[in-house]
């Protein structure tokens, strides 16, 4: 909780606009919480609410971490700004384009039944597009450049970026199939919230991995300088390791949602 905090103070601190922009999509998550609960309608099979409330909850922690993190690189001040405009203001129009979406009922995403849909829906992937330039930006500069950190956490922060960009590379893939599941029609059966089928196979789970590598393996690399009393170079093993683990289960889950498989059949 102290860590929170923390990066609370730090993201508001440094960037008060990024800072303002998550307060909004926290707003977002509200709104879509109370759709949940008073409005009945669903959308393949699920409630319209349920996409909203997903992608908000997933705009403030990637926004969050990108607001914190570039604090870390040796940036000017007017580029740390800049960076920081470009992620949260697309971020925030893409994510309100889905809760607009969401309470007219209909899709957000594959989306082209009507012009103004269609416009809709190419405006999210320019969004996403230009946040996909962003991250390789990261890539590239966290090889280059010394980040205020120790080797280990630069090396786990590197690692989480390239995994972030192979898990947009996977949301390329829904987009190039109008879909995300593979072997049934998008909708029925699936689990809880995030709805991933449990009767197909489902390229959401392996998106959802990938983009959520940039918070997991950086918290990994934290809890290891912190818990285990090791040397620096087994530290960067230790990030090597586990991040090579999570990109090979990233890997396994992406082939077998291909191959038509469920994560979980029930």
């Amino acid at each position: 909780m102290n860590y929170l905090r923390q990066l609370l103070r730090t993201v508001k601190s440094e960037s008060p606009i990024l800072y303002g922009i998550v307060k909004v999509h926290v707003i977002f998550t509200i709104i879509s919480i109370i759709g949940l609960i008073m409005d009945e309608r669903t959308l393949l099979g699920v409630n319209v609410w349920i996409k909203p409330l997903k992608f908000s909850i997933s705009g403030v922690i990637y926004i969050l971490t990108v607001g914190f993190l570039i604090t870390l690189y040796p940036y000017s001040k007017k580029k740390k700004n800049i960076i920081n405009a470009i992620v949260s203001w697309t971020m925030l129009i893409e994510i309100g384009i889905i809760l607009c979406q969401g309470a007219r009922g209909v899709q957000s995403h594959y989306n082209t039944s009507t012009p103004l849909d269609g416009i809709l829906y190419a405006s999210m992937g320019i969004l996403v597009a230009i946040n996909v330039l962003i991250m390789l930006l990261f890539v590239i500069d966290t090889i280059r450049l010394k980040l205020k950190v120790k080797k280990s956490m630069q090396l786990a922060i590197l690692l989480g970026w390239v995994i972030l960009v192979i898990g947009s590379w996977i949301g390329g893939q829904m987009i190039k199939q109008l879909s995300h599941n593979v072997g049934v029609v998008d909708g029925g059966a699936g689990l809880p919230l995030v709805n991933w089928s449990t009767i197909g196979g489902d390229l959401r789970i392996g998106h959802f991995f990938g983009l959520h590598g940039l918070q997991i393996i950086p918290l990994f690399a934290l809890w290891v300088s912190h818990k285990w009393k090791i040397s620096n170079r087994n530290q960067v093993i230790s990030v090597v390791i586990f991040g090579l683990v999570y990109a090979s289960w990233i890997g396994f889950i992406f082939y077998q949602a291909k191959q038509g498989i469920p994560l979980i059949r029930l």
